[in-house]
């Protein structure tokens, strides 16, 4: 019998990882033989209103850190056979995140670690940090096939312990895209999208720049900006980035040719913004980026991409791609678009090859992956049971 406990943020906070570690959750219930139940600690603010969440859910202050010697001290005494965590350094208290070792330093339970943020070579504090999750997890999760790589090389690990599994995406409809075009008014359109929590990480000022030129040959582009502005940024700048982006538009003339949806979307929101576009662009300039769920949406839903060639872009969609194009390249990322837009044939091909990637992304299949490696945990950590308590794992 198996029975997960997942360690991340969790919905309905509006945050990737909780969104993420929810999808993960019902994934695996359903593809897991037998299961015995799950559970969810949840990463919460203090002065977070809990009642939100979902019954049943544990809770730990992320900035209280005798909570995390208690949460393991609670996950030993549970029935859970394998713990998941997701790590992301922001997520958890003191300096980037270490109060997550007192977790780890105390359970006594199997530990499979998801990093959804690897450096090619980390500065400290970071290296320190992950270098001991990495040493006390039985395994390892990345969303990224260099991570691998990189993982084994920096913290000297075996490759049998660092696992590549996709990053799950919905399961897409496409009879559903032409009548939610039709709900969003981009009928006779030609869109290209990009969502996020916007910020100057996202390079949204290079489509702008290169949008003038695509106009004049696609006069019905259209540009969607989908996503609020990041909460951290709003709180330290205002809306200086997103009236920065308003002004380029004003500059460029291409009022009637962007439009900003400025608010949070939900999932299915989401999912249906990304399956009425045309294409999906992720111009992110910082070329170390391992992963992008909204890029891994874009593809598992089938919709055609470009990208700049950060590290989770040329991972997904190869080396030597076309479809990627340098952030300093205005006048490549013109020609790109254009040639996209005005092509039927050619967004066609992407098309049917974005499908093809998506089938190996879409969650019932990652669900399988992650449901696979924790039932062989907990059949382990059903031999380690000495009269009713779980003794340590040889790598802790």
């Amino acid at each position: 019998m198996t029975h997960v406990a997942y360690v991340s943020t969790y919905v309905p906070r509006r945050c990737g990882l909780a969104t993420y570690t929810n999808h993960l959750r019902q994934a695996v219930r359903l593809a897991t033989p037998a299961p015995s139940g799950d559970l969810v600690a949840a990463m919460v603010d203090a002065h977070e209103d809990l009642t939100v969440y979902p019954a049943g859910v544990w809770f730990i202050q992320r900035e209280q850190r005798q909570e995390y010697v208690r949460l393991a001290q609670r996950l030993n005494e549970s029935p859970a056979t394998v713990v998941s965590l997701q790590h992301e350094f922001g997520i958890f208290g003191g300096e980037a995140g270490a109060f997550v070792l007192d977790l780890v330093r105390h359970l006594r339970k199997p530990l499979v670690t998801t990093f959804h943020t690897v450096f090619p070579d980390p500065p400290e504090p970071y290296r320190s940090i992950q270098a001991e999750l990495a040493a006390r997890s039985d395994h390892l999760i990345v969303m990224n096939r260099r991570a691998v790589d990189v993982l084994c090389r920096v913290f000297q690990l075996s490759n049998q312990k660092v696992h590549y599994i996709p990053h799950g995406t919905p399961v897409p409809a496409p009879q559903q895209r032409e009548p939610l075009r039709t709900l969003l008014g981009w009928d006779g359109r030609r869109v290209l999208m990009t969502f996020g929590l916007i910020n100057q990480g996202k390079g949204i000022e290079l489509i702008l720049r290169a949008l003038p030129d695509v106009v004049k040959a696609v006069p019905e582009t259209l540009y969607a900006i989908v996503g609020q502005t990041h909460p951290e940024v709003k709180r330290r700048e205002g809306e200086t980035y997103r009236e920065q982006l308003r002004q380029l538009v004003r500059q460029l003339h291409l009022e009637q040719h962007v439009v900003m949806i400025d608010r949070y979307l939900s999932e299915q929101e989401l999912v249906d913004h990304i399956q009425a576009c045309d294409l999906y662009v992720t111009p992110y300039p910082g070329l170390q980026q391992v992963t992008s769920g909204t890029l891994a949406y874009a593809v598992g839903l089938g919709r055609p991409v470009l990208s700049t060639p950060y590290s989770y872009a040329r991972d997904l969609l190869g080396e030597d791609s076309d479809l990627l194009i340098p952030s300093h390249d205005i006048q490549g990322w013109s020609k790109a678009i254009v040639r996209m837009l005005s092509d039927p044939e050619r967004l066609s091909q992407v098309e049917q090859a974005m499908t093809a990637l998506g089938r190996h992304m879409a969650w019932p299949r990652v669900g399988e992956l992650h449901a696979q490696l924790f039932t062989s945990l907990s059949a382990i950590q059903k031999t380690w049971a000495i009269g009713g308590t779980a003794v340590a794992s040889a790598t802790r």
